[in-house]
């Protein structure tokens, strides 16, 4: 059986595994991609990309059905779902170049389709061909994780991975899970025609934010007709979906869908990861804080080690591994500076540490809010709803953290992020001229809401005597 030798080999063409593979070529070095399913992985295929296209096509319907805001009649279209897809396709093959087999072979990557697996710590194989290397980076993602609920098993349930095949618009469909993908793909259906039921276990839905981001997702679901289940239990499915309160009281909801979205489970079985020494459990690979795994020389990114499951933090692990795989010394990866976003509307994005989190960990923050509805921009574009929410260190302008809900919170969280990462307190972020009216404003409108309250009593009672000796 031939062997081919590399410098490095980067298993899963992800989003991480794409950023290693082209970054390594570019440096210089010999590398391979493998990949066993479609390039681009989930993000492209599955996830970020046909999401935010459905996202943005749910949000016309919106906008028409809601049109009195902006003195419009309203206007519901004709919704075929097979139509709106197709505009999602669209979208992707728009974007599929730039993870081409052809691309990466232009970059000077040797790609090679199909399943392999370690037969030894330094060799990969197919059966047909072994390919072996000094370095290799797993990128191989992770997938949604379906329950053990009884009877789900006997019927056909969606997942984010295969709700993109779906060919008419469900009447009546159930999302199971109310976090970021569950939140975004039921407010989506819902805004397309389907009647919309989502059943979470926890006290409220995105559990990872505050809890009055969480209600206001929540009322802003169901003033758009969602009907919104917590502390709710799937128990089985049989003749519709049975679940159950806090209390034991059980009902059943009728469905033609269900959708699952409780969470993604790592991909590490079929890659013969014992035979390369390299240790994993239910969680994913276990990596130190080099992203180098139990096998010296074999790192790994992305979703199959978290602790974030992003396309960009793949991407920022990806670039650390490129340094400690192929370079002399190590260096430790740093997520002080994490940002994220829900898509649901109003985004909510978050950056370092809410307040609970902080009252949790017992970290004295001061905490700055501005509401959307001072902000000129978002009234003007009907869009006021949200606030943004900025924790500091207690008695000085360092930000620990903000959270940021209302329209293009993703965005608009970057200015912030970037305050944080390069340790700039609010009030240089004060002291810069935003345009008017934008929304980008509101960085400047909660860095003033921090400066107001440097003018204690004491100072004021100064300045009051200094205008008085100055002017008369």
């Amino acid at each position: 059986m031939q062997t081919k030798k590399y410098h490095l080999i980067v298993i899963g063409a992800g989003s991480g595994g794409l950023v290693a593979a082209a970054g390594a070529a570019g440096l210089g070095a010999k590398v391979a991609l493998i990949e066993k399913h479609k390039m681009g992985g989930d993000c492209l295929n599955t996830g970020c990309v046909p999401s935010k296209a459905i996202i943005r096509s749910a949000k016309i319907i919106h906008d028409a059905q809601t049109a009195e805001r902006f003195g419009l009649k309203p206007h519901r279209f004709d919704i075929k779902l097979d139509s709106i897809l197709a505009s999602v396709r669209e979208v992707q093959t728009k974007l599929a170049h730039h993870d081409s087999v052809e691309r990466f072979t232009s970059l000077g990557v040797d790609v090679h389709l199909g399943e392999y697996q370690f037969i030894s710590p330094n060799q990969i194989s197919n059966g047909k061909e072994t390919l072996e290397a000094k370095r290799f980076c797993i990128a191989t993602g992770a997938a949604p994780f379906v329950p053990p609920i009884p009877g789900l098993d006997k019927i056909p349930s969606l997942t984010s991975d295969n709700v993109w095949q779906l060919k008419e618009l469900p009447k009546n469909l159930i999302v199971l899970g109310g976090g970021p993908i569950g939140a975004e793909l039921a407010q989506t259906f819902a805004r397309l025609g389907s009647k919309v039921t989502l059943v979470e276990m926890a006290d409220r839905l995105l559990i990872r934010e505050d809890p009055e981001v969480s209600e206001l997702v929540k009322k802003r679901f169901e003033a758009e007709g969602l009907t919104v289940l917590l502390k709710t239990k799937a128990e089985q499915i049989d003749g519709g979906l049975i679940v159950s309160d806090p209390n034991g009281q059980k009902r059943k909801i009728a469905f033609d869908q269900i959708l699952v979205a409780v969470g993604r489970a790592p991909n590490v079985n079929d890659l013969g990861l014992e035979k390369a020494g390299v240790q994993y459990d239910k969680k994913g690979i276990k990596v130190d804080a080099t992203l180098q795994t139990t096998a010296k020389h074999i790192y790994a990114c992305g979703d199959i080690v978290g602790p974030y499951q992003f396309t960009h933090t793949a991407d920022f692990q990806a670039r650390l591994i490129l340094r400690n795989a192929l370079f002399p010394g190590k260096s430790k990866i740093d997520y002080r500076v994490v940002p994220w976003c829900t898509f649901t509307e109003p985004e909510v994005a978050r950056v370092g540490i809410n307040e609970s989190e902080a009252k949790q960990k017992n970290i004295p923050v001061d905490v700055f809010t501005y509401a959307m509805t001072d902000l000129d921009r978002a009234v003007c574009d009907r869009e006021d709803e949200g606030f943004i929410k900025v924790l500091t260190s207690m008695g000085a302008d360092q930000i620990l953290g903000v959270t940021l809900v209302g329209l293009h919170a993703g965005d608009l969280l970057h200015e912030l992020a970037l305050a944080m990462h390069q340790k700039i307190g609010l009030k240089k972020v004060a002291s810069m001229i935003h345009v008017y009216p934008t929304l980008a404003e509101l960085s400047k409108r909660i860095a003033d809401t921090y400066q107001r309250t440097r003018l204690t009593d004491g100072s004021k009672k100064w300045l009051k005597r200094y205008f008085q000796w100055r002017f008369g």
